[in-house]
């Protein structure tokens, strides 16, 4: 169990305490975690990223993996998953959609709460082009591939092989863009460590899914997963978008859609216990590159140790990064040349929060800047604009928050009921804070409203792929189900604690082990799904 929040008006109090000077620091921050009430989590959320869509952090895991046996019990590993390069459409080829070999990607720890890396996982791709002279960069039929028939003109005579094989494996001919990576293992004041399989052969990508004639994506997708290191196990390619919502609705002024309830936005009790989707999944049917890592906890607290859930040591931060050389030169033949101190491009910890909350004028900024110095942001957050958008659409049906919104504090400290009571609270800092010593929950038993409906293991504790932050954002941050009204009663109620956008689960099923995520669609049959037809919500 997570430490009880009960801790968490002590801690309040304390809070409350502080000298103003620093309450106008803090209490802003509180809000940027989870308060926007129309979102895309971080697909093309910032200036500097809609031009870099290679760049463009989409989202990012962490949770204490469920397929390790025993992990239900005791936990063992955790997973960090990191989805790049939104919105892929499948049958966009021929090049599809490699990983971009300028970028370092990069997954960050803090263990002792100070905000700073105490340990970082970069990976770095190098691409091979291995047909050069062929219209695509994948080609494949059957088991022996196609050749040329007995009419063929000259001069390539009949039986010449044309169409290799159907890709079936890393080494097939038909793969004509392959990819490998390296991960660096980086510590501060100690060398760079690399992750290597035991018989030192690359590390491969999983390239997109071009249809089923094509390739076999599914035996792709497994020989992706690489053990290496000590009990550390790797995966990157091209999956499914794990993030659902519904994104058109959302971005019209969320206007979301009118369901069972006769209240837009609003789910009845079948709707928001329901395992299928009311309304239009907008990301359906579209891909994301992908890079996954499992850790053992030990490596990743200040102990060594698998800590309990009411130790200080058990509760770590982390995010995500993509970063660039300063100077990168394209000539009109030979490589890409790049040179100069890697600058970071974009971060993502918590979701959402520079999508609507941070000024456009900002964004770009806030990309580029370190998790420690989140507090020069506090003015975008003291009276957060979108929890005022929704009390305007919503009337008096609705009612927000009082401000300051103390009740979001652990999502910018070390604090309960993520944290143990008694762990240092930190700087204030969008990271994402995970308690590794609370054990997973099943996917049979889980909630997609993580914490707030009693799973400890689901976001913000940590963030899994099933986890419905869209509704979580709506009724914690817009709804304030955590806090009180003027008068002091629980905003607890309806309408707030039922706000949702109608997608409850993704289009595509997750695994159940590592890496947990969805096959790439298909792009000869991908479908993304529309208002209007079953599935896919009303047309209003």
């Amino acid at each position: 169990m997570l430490p009880s929040s009960s801790s968490l008006p002590s801690f309040r109090e304390e809070t409350l305490s502080m000298r103003s000077p620093l309450r106008r620091l803090l209490v802003p921050l509180l809000t940027f975690a989870v308060a926007s009430p129309g979102l895309a989590s971080n697909h093309r959320e910032a200036p500097i990223t809609a031009l870099d869509r290679a760049a463009d952090l989409t989202d990012f895991y962490a949770f204490v993996s469920y397929e390790r046996p025993g992990s239900t019990v005791a936990p063992s590993h955790v997973t960090f998953i990191a989805c790049v390069d939104p919105l892929l459409e499948p049958a966009n080829g021929p090049n599809f959609f490699p990983f971009d070999p300028g970028i370092a990607y990069g997954i960050h720890v803090d263990h002792d709460h100070d905000a700073e890396a105490d340990l970082s996982f970069v990976f770095r791709f190098t691409t091979e082009q291995r047909l050069a002279s062929v219209f695509t960069v994948q080609a494949g039929v059957g088991d022996d591939g196609a050749v040329a028939p007995s009419n063929s003109p000259a001069p390539v005579p009949p039986g010449t092989l044309i169409v290799p094989p159907r890709i079936d494996s890393f080494d097939s001919p038909g793969l004509g863009q392959r990819q490998s990576y390296t991960v660096e293992v980086q510590r501060p004041f100690m060398p760079t460590e690399m992750l290597r399989r035991d018989d030192s052969t690359p590390l491969h990508a999983v390239p997109a899914n071009a249809g089923p004639r094509t390739i076999d994506y599914a035996a792709l997708f497994e020989a992706g997963v690489n053990e290496v290191g000590d009990d550390i196990r790797v995966f990157a390619g091209t999956v499914d978008d794990p993030f659902f919502i519904d994104l058109g609705a959302a971005f019209d002024t969320v206007n979301f859609r009118t369901l069972g309830s006769g209240v837009p936005g609003v789910l009845t009790a079948g709707e928001d216990a329901a395992t299928n989707n009311a309304a239009s999944d907008t990301v359906s049917g579209y891909a994301v590159n992908a890079i996954a890592i499992e850790i053992p906890i030990e490596m990743l607290t200040s102990t060594g140790a698998i800590e309990p859930a009411s130790s200080a040591a058990a509760t770590i931060g982390t995010w995500a990064t993509t970063s660039r050389p300063r100077v990168s030169l394209r000539r009109r033949r030979g490589p890409v040349l790049r040179a100069g101190r890697e600058r970071q491009v974009q971060r993502l910890a918590n979701p959402l929060i520079n999508e609507l909350l941070i000024g456009t004028g900002s964004k770009d900024r806030f990309s580029m800047d370190a998790p420690a110095n989140d507090a020069q942001f506090a003015d975008f957050f003291l009276d957060p604009l979108v929890a005022r958008v929704a009390n305007a659409l919503y009337g008096e049906i609705l009612e927000i928050p009082q401000v300051p919104r103390l009740d979001l504090l652990p999502l910018v400290n070390y604090a309960p009921p993520i944290a143990a009571v008694g762990t240092p609270a930190g700087p204030i800092a969008d990271l994402l804070r995970l308690n590794t010593g609370v054990p997973a929950t099943s996917p049979a038993t889980a909630s997609r409203l993580g914490l707030i409906a009693g799973d400890g293991a689901g976001y913000p504790n940590g963030r899994r792929l099933f986890d419905d932050v869209v509704d979580i954002v709506l009724r914690v941050g817009v709804g304030g189900v955590l806090t009180t009204d003027g008068s002091g009663a629980s905003l607890n109620r309806f309408p707030n604690n039922v706000l949702g956008d109608g997608v409850n689960v993704n289009d595509a099923p997750f695994h159940d082990a590592f890496p947990y995520l969805a096959h790439a669609p298909s792009g000869r049959n991908r479908r993304h799904l529309d208002p209007g037809e079953p599935g896919g919500g009303p047309v209003e």
